[in-house]
């Protein structure tokens, strides 16, 4: 069992039973653990008036636990939203470069959520968001064997034989990319649309692989993750999974280990 933070004559936390501070606020929907461990880097969390300067603080929940001074509730229930992220767009809170990002594009009335998995800046398509950081977690696994499909338009020509080649995987600069399913869709002018389908999900995967076949992409779009399909989703539009569909598709041992 876990402990529960005390706190002896120094003010120092000591353990009882509870959890540690990053996984609640993963579990409230703050933040994925990582992600919730660089907040507290930063000095944006606090328990109780204190700020926080260590993720291995233990909390029950019961504390008065604040992000950026706006008070943190317990776990809401898990849900889940297909959004079509336009290009242009990168999928981070917060950027660096200053460059828009899809968390500022949602809905204000979505609330904070989190990306499962990611999409680079010029890459559009289906992006899943949740308001829990276990099912980001759990919907990013390897394991799960979810395969994400693409349509790719590359500059190039290719031949159905070098893609079929691909179902064994391949190993381009060092890297190894597990089984890649290819299908060459259509020829049009100097470009070629093919209809990609990977497990892996790797950083740049399908333009990386193309790139080894002599092809370079110039739009790349997402259209399945796992069950769920970009299908007529207007680009931009956000539209939530219904419960009773998530729980179907996640199964009975995942949902309950989820809590839904």
């Amino acid at each position: 069992m876990n402990d529960i933070p005390t706190k002896d004559h120094d003010g120092v936390n000591t353990p009882s039973k509870g959890e540690r501070i990053a996984k609640f606020l993963a579990r409230a929907g703050i933040a994925s653990r990582r992600e919730a461990e660089r907040l507290i880097a930063q000095r944006r969390i606090t328990v109780d008036g204190q700020t926080l300067d260590s993720p291995a603080f233990l909390v029950t929940g019961e504390e008065d636990i604040r992000f950026d001074g706006d008070r943190v509730g317990g776990k809401a229930p898990a849900r889940l939203w297909r959004y079509h992220k336009p290009d242009g767009l990168v999928t981070t809170h917060k950027d660096p470069q200053g460059r828009p990002t899809v968390f500022d594009a949602l809905p204000p009335g979505l609330g904070r959520v989190l990306s499962v998995g990611r999409l680079d800046l010029t890459t559009e398509g289906l992006l899943l968001l949740t308001n829990d950081g276990g099912l980001s977690r759990a919907l990013e696994l390897p394991s799960n064997g979810w395969r994400r499909r693409y349509r790719a338009r590359a500059y190039g020509r290719v031949g159905q034989e070098a893609l079929d080649a691909l179902s064994g995987g391949v190993e381009i600069d060092g890297v190894r990319y597990g089984p890649i399913s290819a299908k060459l869709d259509q020829v049009q002018g100097g470009n070629v649309w093919i209809t990609l389908s990977i497990t892996e999900g790797k950083n740049r995967e399908v333009r990386a692989i193309l790139r080894h076949l002599g092809l370079t992409v110039n739009r790349l779009i997402r259209t399945a993750y796992g069950p769920f399909q970009l299908g007529g989703l207007e680009k931009g539009a956000v539209e939530e999974v219904p419960g009773k569909q998530l729980k179907e598709q996640l199964g009975a041992k995942l949902s309950a280990q989820l809590g839904l």
